[in-house]
């Protein structure tokens, strides 16, 4: 599935390209959960590859929001096991249950350490008005305290968020840069992911001294559906999207989404994309960053030979270390 948007009359629309994704996401309520926990909860100890992923969901560690460390709008068996994550995760290719562990087993270390890893963005009152807006929030993986952030943002066709995949392995990697990053969980749906975004950015700098981060010059970083909506922020502002105005990105980093607007707002942008991605096809996303550099903005790319949509951090593959390069293009843009 493509999107693009335009801008009239002062407002952001949303217009569907391809059409191939139903979205799930009107009227949802958590897809497939057991109305109790399938089995034993969790005591303790590191989860492993063989743990069924509702024992990971219905963890003490994770009470309130066990839920959303996977695809709300997903069907997930009751037998299904961390090592079976790929099997959710459509359009995603190189899901290492490995990281998957990993992962896990990071958010529960820090939670049973009396850490805070997850926030609403949302009110008790607007969750009440707007049942949506309860499966939604920010995990925070944390860095340096009062150090800069990044907003990691999933993709998922804007019918799910991909977030073991998309976004929480980016969060990780740049926790351990000594960033903190934060992973959103948004509404599926173009205008609905948007608006969570733009009320994300507003409760991390409404927040920044209790959440004990430096919002100047931070960055927003996306994939697929994900980055489509790190760049639309970028050049729209949250005020596009239902927030007041704060500051925009000191950079926007982009994987793999075939977005051809330029607006001449946008702020400093890294991309990157296989050339086999059959989803967003890597000369558009080349052309659009020659157009953001015409117009004196600060971009790179890197298009990687056969790789295909979905690689996520790229490990074991030709984009492996992208990261890296993405965090040093980030870094330069900063005061």
């Amino acid at each position: 599935m493509e999107l693009g948007v335009t801008m009239k009359g002062g407002k952001i629309i949303v217009r569907l390209i391809l059409i191939g994704v139903v979205c799930l996401a009107c009227g949802k309520s958590l897809a497939a959960e057991p109305a109790s926990a399938p089995g034993e909860k969790s005591r303790g100890g590191d989860f492993t590859e063989d743990t069924r992923i509702w024992d990971v969901v219905y963890d003490p560690a994770f009470v309130g929001y066990g839920r959303l460390i996977f695809p709300a709008d997903k069907t997930i068996g009751r037998d299904m096991k961390l090592s079976d994550t790929g099997d959710i995760l459509t359009w995603y290719t190189y899901v290492n249950p490995v990281r998957t562990v990993e992962i896990v087993n990071y958010m529960k270390a820090k939670a049973d350490s009396g850490e805070k890893i997850f926030y609403d963005i949302y009110t008790d009152e607007e969750k009440t008005a707007d049942p949506a807006k309860r499966y939604t929030g920010l995990f925070l993986f944390r860095g340096v305290r009062n150090g800069k952030l990044a907003i990691v943002n999933a993709g998922g066709g804007f019918s799910y968020v991909g977030a073991m995949h998309d976004s929480f392995p980016h969060a990780l990697e740049l926790s351990k840069k000594g960033y903190n990053a934060f992973a959103l969980i948004y509404r599926p749906g173009a205008r609905t992911a948007c608006e969570d975004l733009a009320r994300a950015i507003a409760f991390i700098h409404d927040k920044a001294r209790e959440l004990e981060v430096d919002t100047a010059d931070y960055s927003l970083w996306g994939g697929s559906a994900g980055a489509r909506m790190a760049a639309w922020l970028g050049s729209h502002g949250t005020e596009a999207f239902g927030e007041s105005a704060y500051p925009r990105p000191g950079a926007v980093i982009m994987q793999y989404t075939g977005l051809s607007e330029v607006s001449g707002s946008e702020p400093p942008t890294y991309a990157c994309v296989g050339t086999s991605d059959g989803i967003a096809d890597f000369r558009t996303m080349d052309d659009r960053i020659r157009w953001i550099m015409a117009n004196g903005t600060d971009a790179e790319i890197e298009v990687f030979k056969g790789l295909p949509h979905g690689f996520g951090l790229g490990e074991g593959t030709i984009a492996e270390g992208w990261i890296e390069r993405a965090a040093l293009f980030w870094e330069k843009q900063m005061d």
